[in-house]
C-alpha cells in the first residue's frame, strides 16, 4: 500500500512515518527539504513540494492508496499576531485544497484521505461531555478547524472516503506542551496554568500515531472523530501527576494566571486556559484499542523512554 505523508518531518509525522516503514508501507513524504536520506528504511522517499504551487510531485497522488495530511504551521511556534494567526490559517487551509486539486487530478485518485484537525473545533466546553456530535465552538482555532475541515470535505466529490482526526493535546516529551512543560517542573517551579479546573484532552505520542492511521485498516471509519484518550482530567490533576512522576512538588496554592500567559502567547493563551472534556466515541464505538488511557502510565511510558 502507498501513502501520500505531509507534515512527515514534524513531531508527529516522524512518529507516523516509522510506523508505516516498520509496517512495510510504501510513503511518499511531501516536504521542502526533499533530497534527505531516510533514516527509516529504502520504503520512505522524499518527494520535493513547496505546500503552495502544483508540481510534478502531482503524480505521487495518482495511483496512492491514502493521504495522510499532517502539514501546518505550529500553534505554538510564535506569539500570536495578525501575521501569525493568517499563516497558521493559510499553511492549513491552501495546503489542503492543494491536495484535492491533485486528487481531482488523478486518473486513479486514493481511496481514503486523512486530513488532520484539532479538538480545538469545539471552543471552550467548560465541563460538558465533549464528543462527535457536539457542534463547533467559538473563538480563531475553532474556526480555523472547521474551515479546515470543509477544505478535507470537497475530495468527496470524487470517490474519496474523508477522515478528520481531531487530535488532543499530544504527550511527548521532545514537543509540544509537555515537552515544555518538563524543564519547568524538574526546576522546582511546577504550577497549574489558568485556573486549574479546564479540561486537558491529553493522548499518549502512541496513540496518536494509531489513532491517526486507523482509518487505515478500518474502512467504515469516516468523517470527525476525537483522537484523544477516554480520561481526560483537569490541568490541576494532570500538573499534579506531571509533578509526581517527574519527583517534584506542585505549588497548589499558586497557578499560573492568564495575563501571565498571554503576556508570552498573546490571544494563544486561551488554548491553555481554556479546554474541552473529550470523549473519543466513535473510535470507542469502533473498536480502536487505546494502549495508554490513563495518565499515570502514559508519563511514566513517556519520562522512561529514551
Amino acid at each position: 500500500m502507498k501513502v501520500i505523508l505531509t507534515g512527515g518531518t514534524g513531531l508527529i509525522g516522524d512518529r507516523v512515518s516509522r510506523y508505516l516503514a516498520q509496517q512495510e508501507y510504501e510513503i511518499a513524504a511531501l516536504t521542502r527539504r526533499a533530497g534527505q536520506q531516510s533514516p527509516h528504511g529504502l520504503n520512505l522517499r522524499f518527494v520535493r513540494w513547496d505546500a503552495r504551487t502544483e508540481g510534478a510531485w502531482m503524480s505521487e497522488i495518482d495511483g496512492a492508496d491514502a493521504i495522510v495530511h499532517l502539514a501546518g504551521e505550529g500553534i505554538f511556534d510564535a506569539r500570536w499576531t495578525d501575521d501569525v494567526k493568517k499563516r497558521i490559517l493559510q499553511s492549513r487551509i491552501e495546503t489542503t485544497r492543494l491536495l484535492v486539486q491533485a486528487i481531482a487530478k488523478a486518473r486513479n485518485p486514493p481511496a481514503l484521505f486523512v486530513s488532520a484537525s484539532a479538538v480545538g473545533y469545539y471552543g471552550d466546553r467548560g465541563n460538558e461531555p465533549t464528543d462527535e456530535t457536539i457542534s463547533a465552538g467559538k473563538g480563531f482555532l475553532a474556526d480555523v478547524c472547521v474551515q479546515w475541515e470543509a477544505e478535507a470535505a470537497k475530495a468527496r466529490q470524487y470517490g474519496v472516503r474523508i477522515a478528520n482526526p481531531r487530535i488532543g493535546i499530544v504527550l511527548d516529551k521532545d514537543g509540544g506542551a509537555l515537552g515544555r512543560m518538563i524543564p519547568v517542573f524538574r526546576s522546582f517551579l511546577g504550577m497549574a496554568l489558568g485556573s486549574g479546573q479546564q479540561w486537558f484532552p491529553w493522548i499518549h505520542a502512541d496513540d496518536v500515531v494509531r489513532g491517526l492511521l486507523y482509518p487505515l485498516e478500518q474502512v467504515r471509519l469516516e468523517g470527525a472523530y476525537n483522537l484523544a484518550s477516554p480520561n481526560p482530567v483537569q490541568m490541576t490533576e494532570f500538573c499534579a501527576q506531571l509533578a509526581q512522576s517527574l519527583h517534584r512538588p506542585l505549588w497548589q496554592w499558586m497557578n499560573v494566571p492568564e495575563f501571565a500567559l498571554r503576556l508570552g502567547l498573546g490571544e494563544a493563551a486561551q488554548s491553555l486556559t481554556q479546554g474541552q472534556r473529550i470523549i473519543p466515541r466513535v473510535l470507542n464505538d469502533a473498536g480502536f484499542e487505546f494502549h495508554y488511557p490513563m495518565l499515570a502510565p502514559a508519563l511514566e511510558n513517556i519520562l522512561a523512554s529514551p
